[in-house]
């Protein structure tokens, strides 16, 4: 199996000058910035010169800068396998700092994703989201956990919502026959992207219902077919999936929707919480329901 990019550079990192140091810590916190980056670009970001941006390179055994590139380039589209992930996380992190390192690096995908989405995409989706009639929300695989999230929230909020989590090819397109112009779909993945998303909202896109894409970069594949991005970084350099960030982003949706349509959400609330009570849906606690 070929080495990828971040495993070269953590066999060769004990040899790093303090500036190569520089170089292959952003590429491993930023590869989908670095990958379009030229050596001069990059090495101004990092406060190098381009010239060790080109001998990095050259020490890593590309040879040029545009080969490196190349390489981060199909890093992205690929992405990492499952036993790749494994040996990168293994070099990256120590036995005794996990804790640390991993809760660390889901503050900085938060914030990442604070300076990266678009907040008018944001508004345009909460407003699209309000004004649907069906709302559907696709996403397989660890990211059908997300979904599952959200559809239980806006259940709560909208009569008709439907989560699709299951990826045979024949029943995407039978759950999604009914989409229209009046619906909306909120499409989620991450690396390593699903071909069963992309198919599904390219379908739900040529029926003419708005696509809204909850996905890492602008570089995803599902950003060509839809027409609002939500960014949320992830990390395609660890064992698993980092959900942490894109569930922040669903919060923030779920919370904006209730905003946009207070009154609605209070009445149906209040109805909801003379069900519980009722049911004793949840446990008391001197006089007080808990959530």
């Amino acid at each position: 199996m070929a080495k990828n990019l971040l495993t070269i550079m953590n066999e060769h990192m004990s040899g790093f000058s303090k500036g190569q140091r520089l170089i292959a810590h952003f590429i491993t916190e930023h590869y989908d910035k670095a990958a379009f980056m030229t050596a001069s670009k990059l090495g101004a970001t990092v406060g190098v010169s381009e010239s060790t941006v080109v001998r990095f390179a050259t020490e890593l055994g590309y040879d040029g800068y545009p080969k490196m590139q190349k390489a981060m380039q199909e890093m992205i589209r690929d992405k990492l396998t499952s036993v790749q992930r494994i040996d990168v996380t293994k070099s990256r992190i120590a036995d005794d700092s996990v804790l640390e390192t991993v809760l660390n690096s889901d503050i900085e995908k938060i914030r990442r994703t604070i300076e990266e989405t678009s907040k008018d995409d944001f508004k345009n989706a909460v407003s699209a989201i309000s004004r649907a009639k069906t709302i559907y929300i696709f996403a397989v695989r660890s990211s059908a956990a997300l979904a599952s999230f959200l559809g239980y929230y806006y259940s709560l909020i909208f009569d008709n919502v439907k989560v699709i989590s299951n990826y045979g090819e024949t029943e995407i397109y039978e759950k999604l026959f009914r989409i229209s112009a009046e619906d909306v779909i909120i499409g989620i993945s991450f690396p390593r992207y699903s071909n069963a998303a992309i198919k599904a909202m390219t379908f739900a896109r040529r029926r003419g219902a708005k696509v809204i894409a909850l996905t890492d970069s602008m570089t995803s594949p599902l950003v060509e077919m839809s027409d609002y991005v939500l960014i949320a970084k992830s990390d395609m350099a660890s064992v698993v999936d980092s959900l942490v960030a894109p569930l922040s982003m669903i919060n923030a949706l779920v919370v904006a929707t209730v905003i946009n349509r207070d009154n609605d959400v209070k009445n149906t609330f209040g109805i909801l919480e003379n069900i519980w009570k009722e049911y004793e849906v949840y446990q008391n606690n001197e006089g007080e329901e808990s959530c």
